[in-house]
């Protein structure tokens, strides 16, 4: 069982640069905790995310860090020309000296889409041509590709990845049409939400994927070679109601910056694509398998009830975000990498 961390980098009530400086110190705090990977969501024009060009932000983690493995998760492809994404990902992974893991998907949010432009109904298409364009560019010394939204004609690729033939590829999904793509195409796996609700595109994802007789590029740290991970808020703290008590505030400001966009268009209902469903305060969260807090031994012990049920050999841990200070979240980091990290390695 291997253990990522997952973030957003929301807004906070502190400069931009300090909340910078925070996460950085974080990011580097778990990778000497021996985390397996940072990855880092990509949100437009919302509070959700202050990193809204994650390529900028994680050539700065690649330096601040030594061991762990470094990606988006994702890359918003119809937001990018594939030649641009095909250089930001080599250099990223030249100048993590082979961390990369490069995340990819299409966009959850029909607003992000369209301030920049892109017509959402048609963000599907889009995507997965930009990604085979990538794919074609990432493995050939000379692109040449003609798609329906992307053309490009004997292109020298004159910066190519570290890690060859290339990163390993991963798709998050909350709804059976991803997570069914996600295994078709061999990608590494992670899902959201409630519990039960996960458990159907993990299914989904883990058919597909044996249908196609596993996945593209193997890891051998994982069984069977494909990461199969459940996205987690975790606070752990010396006891039940300390963890409570710093987890409380912190879920309910993280759950209106998840919603903020949609509240500021009025916007009540959505497709059952982008309507995944969420607890609105703590207790909901945790009886739903969402958030998980409270002291080490509580922690384990919801985290392995999930890994029972869900057939996970991933965790992605979300440690810090919403109201969590810098000290609540290293104290949480270490509780967790001293008292639960060596029991999941055992699983």
């Amino acid at each position: 069982m291997k253990v990522g961390l997952f973030d957003h980098v929301g807004v906070g009530d502190k400069p931009l640069s300090t909340l910078y400086d925070e996460r950085i110190e974080f990011h580097a705090a778990a990778d000497e905790a021996g985390f397996y990977c940072l990855h880092l969501a990509e949100h437009h024009c919302a509070p959700i995310c202050m990193v809204p060009s994650p390529s900028v932000y994680l050539g700065i983690v690649a330096r601040a860090t030594k061991r762990m493995r470094l990606g988006p998760l994702c890359y918003l492809l119809p937001l990018y020309t594939p030649l641009r994404m095909i250089e930001e990902i080599s250099m990223l992974d030249h100048l993590s000296r082979g961390r990369m893991e490069v995340g990819i998907g299409r966009g959850v949010s029909p607003f992000e889409m369209g301030y920049n432009n892109i017509q959402h109904d048609k963000t599907r298409e889009i995507f997965i041509d930009a990604y085979r364009c990538i794919v074609e560019g990432l493995t050939s010394e000379i692109l040449n590709y003609r798609g329906e939204h992307y053309t490009y004609t004997n292109v020298p690729m004159s910066i190519r990845p570290l890690q060859q033939p290339t990163p390993a590829f991963w798709y998050g999904s909350s709804n059976a049409t991803g997570s069914t793509f996600a295994g078709e195409e061999g990608m590494h796996f992670t899902a959201n939400g409630p519990t039960a609700f996960a458990k159907a595109n993990i299914d989904a994802y883990r058919t597909a994927l044996k249908k196609r007789g596993g996945p593209a590029q193997p890891k051998p740290e994982f069984k069977d070679g494909a990461a199969i991970g459940i996205l987690r808020n975790i606070v752990v703290a010396d006891t039940d109601a300390e963890a409570v008590r710093i987890a409380k505030p912190a879920c309910e400001a993280h759950h209106e910056s998840l919603n903020w966009l949609r509240n500021k268009h009025n916007i009540n209902e959505f497709t059952a694509r982008l309507n995944v469903p969420r607890a609105h305060d703590l207790a909901g969260m945790i009886a739903e398998g969402s958030t998980i807090a409270g002291s080490p031994q509580t922690v384990l012990k919801a985290i392995k009830q999930q890994v029972d049920e869900l057939g996970i050999n991933y965790l992605l841990a979300y440690m810090q975000f919403g109201t969590l200070s810098l000290p609540d979240s290293l104290r949480s980091l270490e509780l967790f990498r001293s008292e639960i990290m060596p029991e999941l390695a055992k699983l």
